[in-house]
């Protein structure tokens, strides 16, 4: 049954989903009204594959002039469109594309945040590098500040968080974490990245990453975000859903991580597993959060998510989740996942719609 997952790295994560299911059934069912914050987190790359400033120029129009066209129909129960978080690779910093992009955000559709390639840094380049694209982001208006400095989501790029390879490329920098806090980085969205090496044991978490956070892959260990125990001292680990499904037409088992490419978009029965995994905050399980990931912006996948796949995914949101009864569906940004998850650790309940911006404030371009 499982021959399709060897050399996919599940000793890594495994034990981690045994130990989330094992507590997923010591758990009360919650009764009442559920509500689902749903964000599309994009490693949104325009010049990927080699591609020249044109084509990345030509992709970013795409997105610019497809999305809205695609998600208007939708809403979520506060009135709210689809929202997209761009996570924009610094290294492909091109003005042209940012501000674009702030186009999108004014209109209402989405968030830029921070992606990053990079290899064979030092601590002292990366944070050059960092603070570099930093500013340029908050030129063009993104970016949510707190007294001025700007705060942002990351993805790290190759999955590399934390310098996490056992070869030692893609990052350099073990005390990365520390650093990309110290540079305004509240929250982490990299995982999951199963079947990559890099992937976590601890799976289907929103926690706190706990110990000596210079070390290597010093996410591996935490402590679960909970009611009561909002901290201001480290950026918070937000993962997306992370599974074993059945395939379709093929190899009965394969790794469902959560993300949506043209060949495999969001169907009913992806977002079912999704959501079944039912990552909270311990103590607040009536609100529930579910992060998948795409990369948006190479030419087949824009077409593929832009000429239906879209569609299919929020027919099922604004339907099966938005009944009033059972769900109450929110579309979240990156940003304000991690404000809505911040307010259920400090204690708050009922609409979460209140708390879209509970400790970090929209970014100029969206005020």
């Amino acid at each position: 049954m499982f021959e399709s997952l060897r050399g996919k790295n599940l000793d890594r994560w495994v034990g981690g989903w045994a130990r989330h299911l094992a507590r997923q059934a010591r758990a009360p069912r919650v009764r009442g009204t559920r509500h689902l914050m749903f964000a599309f987190c994009d490693h949104y790359e325009p010049l990927w594959g080699g591609a020249d400033d044109a084509q990345g120029e030509a992709r970013v129009k795409v997105w610019q002039e497809g999305y809205p066209r695609e998600v208007d129909r939708f809403v979520d129960v506060d009135g709210r469109k689809p929202q997209h978080s761009f996570f924009f690779p610094g290294e492909q910093y091109r003005p042209s594309y940012l501000e674009r992009l702030a186009n999108l955000a004014r209109g209402g559709y989405g968030e830029v945040e921070v992606h990053h390639h990079h290899d064979n840094d030092t601590r002292d380049s990366l944070r050059v590098s960092m603070l570099e694209f930093l500013q340029r982001c908050a030129d063009h208006g993104h970016l949510s500040r707190t007294g001025g400095r700007p705060r942002y989501a990351f993805i790290h790029g190759n999955w590399c968080l934390g310098n996490s390879r056992a070869d030692g490329s893609w990052c350099g920098v073990d005390d990365e974490m520390e650093l990309l806090f110290e540079t305004g980085c509240y929250a982490d969205f990299t995982f999951p990245s199963a079947p990559d090496e890099t992937q976590p044991n601890i799976v289907n978490q929103i926690y706190w990453p706990t110990g000596d956070l210079s070390r290597r892959r010093a996410y591996e260990e935490g402590v679960r975000a909970r009611v009561g125990d909002f901290r201001r001292d480290r950026m918070l680990m937000i993962e997306g859903p992370l599974s074993l499904r059945l395939r379709r037409n093929k190899l009965p088992v394969q790794i469902e991580n959560a993300a949506i490419t043209a060949e495999d978009p969001g169907t009913p029965a992806r977002i079912r597993a999704w959501v079944n995994q039912n990552i909270h905050v311990a103590g607040r399980p009536e609100w529930v959060f579910v992060k998948v990931h795409t990369h948006g912006a190479p030419d087949a996948q824009a077409a593929g998510l832009l000429g239906g796949g879209m569609r299919q995914l929020h027919e099922e949101l604004t339907t099966r989740y938005n009944d009033g009864e059972k769900w109450r569906l929110h579309y979240v940004t990156a940003r304000e996942m991690y404000n809505i998850a911040a307010a259920a650790m400090e204690g708050a309940a009922g609409d979460p719609n209140r708390y879209r911006d509970h400790v970090l404030a929209p970014p100029p371009v969206r005020s």
